[in-house]
């Protein structure tokens, strides 16, 4: 799977200017918020942590619905939790689900999501070997965006 599923987080090396919450810390705070996930239907428990530029960690976790469209995705959890404690400006996010190790990013909706408050935003995966940081502009590169008229 290297090299396979997120090419370009393979090629070069992103920064991580956090050293109070380094990479692996907010991953395991991923794992914890998973284990918090309902997931009645799929069993596929989700887990997010968010950290917003003042050292902030927001957790988020899956929210299985009935009507599969009524879900919430850990990561938009994450992000309207961020909005709910007063925090506009997330840093980086960590994603884990499924097998430990193995990568789950975002989905669509969630990646439209994380651009929305920061383009520039690390996303944090686990991977058999590593942890892989991606910027969220790469995931998503032709993103949808609207003049904001409103702050």
């Amino acid at each position: 799977m290297k090299g396979a599923v997120f090419p370009m987080a393979e090629d070069r090396k992103i920064s991580w200017p956090w050293p109070d919450t380094p990479a692996e810390s907010l991953v395991q705070r991923a794992r914890t918020a998973a284990t918090r996930a309902y997931a009645p239907y799929s069993g596929f428990k989700v887990g997010a942590a968010l950290l917003t530029s003042d050292g902030c960690v927001i957790l988020g976790c899956n929210v299985e619905n009935a009507s599969y469209g009524m879900s919430l995705c850990a990561e938009r959890n994450a992000i309207a939790s961020m909005i709910a404690m007063g925090h506009l400006d997330p840093v980086a996010i960590a994603v884990v689900g499924g097998m430990s190790g193995t990568p789950c990013p975002p989905c669509g909706a969630c990646r439209q999501v994380l651009m929305e408050f920061n383009e520039d935003m690390t996303v944090v995966l686990e991977s058999p070997n590593r942890i892989i940081l991606i910027k969220a502009y790469e995931l998503l590169p032709l993103s949808f965006s609207l003049e904001k008229r409103h702050e």
